[in-house]
């Protein structure tokens, strides 16, 4: 009887062990929202390019030889006049001493010939030897004191190559970059570094062919620095390439900062931003995370409430223009909605969902001011 009981109480255990657990009941999943808020941006073009200086020079030794010494980094700045690079000075000076000694026979032989000429002047004068004499020996004279100026002009080279070993800063700046380390061998007229000037300040962007003639009639220009979003500059147009970039299809455009102040720094990320009628009549700027595709247009999320929760709800929109900071709209949505921030791809229509608020705006209406 006992082990009956045993039995059938160990088949209920393992047929209870068997048996699937209940299905747990999966609360609303939270999405990142943003409320579509008011502000005031700057419509119109935005390029981004770097901080360049209008003059850059590159640096190099005058004649050929072997590094021993540099003096300067990159972002050094220096001072004309200043000394950035040595190069062994031992075969320069060997020439140079060569030259001075050559020019010392020069001058001997120059004096020994000088006193000649007046010695067989004073003997044609006595008539003691002939005229054709005294012209071989003013002939020997002249061409000594050619020798001489010969001599004299390669030891003035001569010097003037043992005074290149030397590499100084000829204008005050910046040094950007450097292609040759101590040790290193180069060559006459090899760039050994890259000298950014002081003065002028501009930006290096690269504009596509459909936006050249509106930048050539753009009657005003902002410059905005990332490391100083708040700080407008005005900008010109200095230059724009005569030829497209092979690969890119772009025209490398240089733009002038006008107003530049200290804190404009070589190599800062700037942006350019060219105005927009178009762009300035309005329009939302959204995240490029709440936008998808749908249907071959673009469209968001739209959260209405319901309760503590909210409920997705499909919106197509237009977009106007891709940007560095969003996406532009041209309708589908208003100011004071909110959208799913995040995660869009993975939201169905209908579904309730938590709200979680993010950090920061989603986004703002665009306005001609800056």
């Amino acid at each position: 009887m006992n082990r009956r009981i045993l039995i059938g109480a160990l088949t209920v255990a393992l047929l209870s062990a068997c048996s699937k657990p209940q299905p747990v009941a999966e609360g609303p999943r939270p999405v990142m929202v943003q409320k579509l808020a008011l502000s005031s941006v700057q419509a119109g073009a935005l390029y981004s390019g770097e901080v360049r200086a209008r003059y850059e020079s590159d640096l190099a030794f005058r004649i050929t030889g072997k590094i021993i010494e540099r003096k300067v980094d990159v972002g050094a700045v220096v001072k004309p006049g200043q000394l950035l690079a040595r190069l062994d000075p031992s075969d320069a000076g060997l020439n140079a001493e060569a030259a001075r000694a050559q020019l010392a026979a020069a001058q001997n032989e120059l004096a020994y010939a000088k006193a000649e000429v007046e010695r067989y002047r004073d003997l044609v004068a006595k008539n003691f030897v002939s005229r054709s004499v005294l012209d071989a020996k003013e002939t020997t004279f002249k061409s000594a004191l050619a020798r001489v100026e010969q001599a004299r002009a390669q030891a003035t080279v001569a010097g003037n190559q043992a005074g290149y070993t030397s590499l100084v800063a000829d204008q005050a700046g910046v040094i950007t970059a450097i292609t040759a380390e101590v040790g290193q061998v180069v060559k006459d007229s090899a760039p050994v570094m890259k000298l950014a000037r002081d003065g002028e300040r501009e930006v290096l962007i690269a504009v596509p062919e459909s936006r050249i003639a509106a930048l050539r009639k753009a009657g005003s220009i902002e410059v905005r620095l990332l490391a100083a979003p708040d700080a407008v500059f005005a900008g010109r147009v200095r230059e724009v390439a005569p030829a497209a970039d092979a690969a890119t299809r772009t025209y490398a455009v240089r733009v002038t900062i006008v107003n530049a102040t200290p804190e404009v720094q070589l190599g800062m990320t700037a942006n350019v931003i060219l105005p927009d009628a178009a762009a300035a009549g309005g329009g939302l700027l959204v995240p490029a995370t709440a936008l998808f595709e749908h249907d071959g247009g673009s469209a968001v999320w739209v959260l209405q409430p319901e309760g503590e929760l909210v409920k997705a709800v499909l919106r197509k929109v237009q977009v106007r223009q891709f940007r560095e900071d969003g996406v532009l709209l041209a309708g589908g949505v208003q100011p004071g909605e909110t959208i799913a921030a995040a995660g869009v791809h993975k939201i169905v229509a209908g579904q309730l969902m938590q709200p979680r608020v993010a950090s920061r705006p989603a986004a703002a209406t665009v306005g001609a001011g800056g």
